[in-house]
């Protein structure tokens, strides 16, 4: 008999968008959530999870910051949360402002004219 398991990292997309103005760069942007986890699993069916961290990132320069984990679980039970300046701890402050494209959403550097997923002009 043999069994197959492992342990790996998963990143997990919280339904969370806030509109705010970026603290970092000032542009007006959204706010998404997701979670980091590490897990065990047993014949690919994930057992458990241990090691959960929350974050927010900003889609006008991609900023990116830890939220308290009492907040990131009102988050992730899908809880109407308020999301302030205070609540945001710095991880990776990236002050060059990135393009997102406006007909898929693909972040684009500034070199490009047309969105090199979708070929929609910038």
């Amino acid at each position: 008999m043999f069994f197959i398991f492992g342990i790996s990292n998963k990143e997990e997309d919280l339904i969370f968008s806030q509109t705010t103005v970026c603290k970092t760069c000032g542009a007006y942007g959204r706010l998404e959530a997701f979670m980091t986890y590490s897990y065990f699993s047993l014949f690919f069916i994930p057992i458990f999870k241990w090691n959960k961290e929350y974050y927010i990132r900003s889609t006008c320069c991609g900023s990116l910051y830890t939220i308290d984990e009492n907040l990131g679980k009102a988050i992730k039970r899908g809880e109407k949360v308020k999301i302030s300046d205070r609540d945001l701890e710095p991880v990776n402050i990236n002050y060059n402002r990135i393009r997102v494209c406006e007909n898929c959403n693909f972040r684009v550097e500034d070199e490009f004219e047309y969105c090199p997923k979708c070929g929609g002009k910038l």
